[in-house]
């Protein structure tokens, strides 16, 4: 049996039609018995890289015994010309993280993954400090265990004051060496107060955005900075609030 952090996360594949886009991350959260795909908002739609998807396709797993087994499940974005994903601002602008509710009778009746829930989120800020040893879970550049369908993780810590807006934005950062594919991917840290036998022993802090650089810097100089910017997943609670209308016949299997 793998690690069950590796079933929270999926790579998702961005489609116009039959022509494939982007790939990035997401990963599973559950509320109320309700599923939902959490990614970042320019996954879905991106204005400044003219980045129009129209659906998009997560990979799950269909044997828990057998992990290179797994099926696509194809997800519209729009319905009667309005999107179907749910996105948050705030003061201070728009925030990039988005939301899709699965519809779980497009799920294989033998899928396996894993799902954050608001128990994962973190509640008090006593045990988290700058430095603070964090994981991100995703597909780097696409890159994963082809075989067994599963993410790779990157080390990261804490590097502005958790609980703080950085610059005013509701966001943290997180020192990692990050790529593209990796938007959207969960930021977790060790729930060390998790009992033994938790499925998940794992705290939700974040979600991972894009990386943050200097415009002034020397591109011949200067290296990057090797920050990031990773979205609080408190929002998810205000994102996954009330009743989503998920059509049937908006969600398949490929």
């Amino acid at each position: 049996m793998t690690e069950p952090l590796l079933l929270s996360a999926t790579q998702i594949s961005t489609y116009d039609g039959d022509r494939l886009l982007t790939r990035a991350t997401g990963f599973f959260f559950a509320r109320d018995q309700r599923l939902f795909v959490v990614t970042s908002r320019h996954v879905v739609l991106d204005e400044p890289s003219k980045h129009f998807p129209d659906r998009l396709e997560v990979e799950l797993h269909t044997s828990a015994t057998n992990l290179t087994q797994s099926t696509g499940l194809s997800m519209l974005l729009y319905r009667n010309g309005k999107s179907i994903w749910r996105q948050g601002e705030d003061p201070a602008g728009e925030i990039d993280v988005a939301v899709i509710e699965v519809d779980r009778k497009a799920l294989p009746t033998t899928v396996l993954l894993r799902a954050f829930t608001p128990a994962h989120l973190q509640d008090s800020l006593d045990d988290i400090e700058v430095g603070s040893p964090l994981l991100i879970v995703g597909f780097p550049l696409g890159f994963h265990d082809t075989l067994h369908h599963l993410p790779v993780v990157r080390q990261a810590v804490i590097s502005s004051s958790f609980g703080l807006r950085f610059q005013g934005q509701g966001y943290f950062l997180t020192d990692a060496r990050t790529h593209r594919g990796t938007s959207g991917a969960p930021v977790v840290m060790r729930d060390r107060t998790a009992h033994g036998d938790a499925d998940l022993p794992w705290k939700l802090l974040g979600v991972h955005s894009a990386r943050m650089d200097m415009k002034t810097r020397d591109l011949e100089h200067d290296e990057s900075l090797g920050l990031n910017c990773a979205w609080y997943a408190d929002i998810l609670m205000t994102l996954t609030e009330g009743v989503t209308a998920t059509p049937a016949d908006a969600q398949t299997q490929r």
